[in-house]
């Protein structure tokens, strides 16, 4: 049988309640870890959420669920919601979800831009983002995987400077786009960027977080699960008692706690679509994030499997 994340935590998440969030939801928001957006000090907290998932089209039941993890993040204390066009309907289901529980005021909504075909069309996909997200403000567009950044940057600048875009940046999951992604960090003014990092995919760690860091640029941090692969080869394993110095309950938060424990990361958006996911990624904003030192003895773990 195919190792699951699912089948990893299922048994930890019975112990893990809202309680050991902090005694109840609203409690629990209060105390979640955040980090600063370097280009203004607008604090955002270091679990958000990615929904490329959320592509369920008018599908009720799914709608339901999805819904259901929705209201579970905003309860939490989360804001931070990361979507695109790509991800088929997600922004569309996000907008109408978003408008049922009434939650827009409390979130930061990113999403993003990738048509090839000038600026036109990406002012244009900006405008059908606006509509389906039923937001005419969004906090952060981005251009995802590079596509066409030399035209829809000064589109993205644009739209910032007459306040119907709050940040701008690019986004990568690709180690092959990583040489094209430092040239653009370098000569561009960028307020995010959103890169792949985990323990297996550490690459992003030689140059762009350190160059990100310096060029006063917050990290979103993508597949800090390394696409579900991690999972499968920590096995059945237990998770080492050490991890709990710094917070850990189960894999997922080890695996999160790692990646935004990087001095440059500012949040990760891992996907939640189940109220376990939420209730369980939402651990690692608890607690504290794991040092320099334990951030290595992590890598010697995993290395080791």
């Amino acid at each position: 049988m195919t190792i699951t994340r699912r089948n990893f935590n299922k048994a930890c998440l019975g112990a893990l309640s809202l309680t050991a969030l902090g005694g109840n939801a609203r409690a629990g928001a209060e105390q979640i870890l955040r980090k600063a957006i370097p280009s203004t000090g607008e604090l955002v907290p270091i679990i958000g959420l990615g929904t490329n998932r959320y592509g369920v089209g008018d599908d009720v039941e799914k709608r339901a669920v999805l819904r259901a993890a929705l209201a579970r993040f905003h309860e939490l204390g989360g804001t931070v919601i990361d979507t695109a066009p790509m991800y088929r309907s997600s922004e569309s289901v996000l907008g109408d979800l978003i408008a049922d529980l009434d939650i827009r005021d409390g979130l930061f909504v990113a999403t993003k831009t990738d048509k090839d075909d000038g600026a036109a069309a990406t002012s244009a996909q900006m405008k059908a983002s606006q509509k389906k997200l039923k937001s005419a403000t969004i906090d952060l567009m981005q251009v995802h995987n590079l596509i066409n950044w030399q035209e829809a940057l000064p589109v993205l600048r644009e739209w910032q400077q007459e306040g119907l875009v709050r940040y701008i940046g690019i986004t990568t999951s690709r180690a092959h786009q990583y040489e094209e992604f430092e040239k653009i960090l370098r000569q561009e003014e960028l307020d995010f960027i959103q890169i792949n990092y985990s323990l297996e995919q550490r690459e992003a760690a030689d140059r762009i977080l350190p160059l990100a860091a310096d060029r006063g640029a917050a990290v979103m941090i993508n597949r800090a699960f390394g696409g579900g692969r991690i999972f499968e080869k920590v096995g059945k394993q237990a998770l080492p008692e050490w991890a709990r110095e710094f917070g850990c309950e189960t894999w997922a938060q080890f695996l999160l706690k790692y990646a935004i424990g990087h001095p440059a990361a500012t949040l990760s958006i891992p996907g939640m679509t189940k109220l376990h996911h939420v209730d369980d990624n939402f651990g690692a904003a608890h607690g504290r994030l794991p040092d320099s030192a334990e951030r290595a003895r992590q890598e010697s773990f995993y290395d080791a499997l």
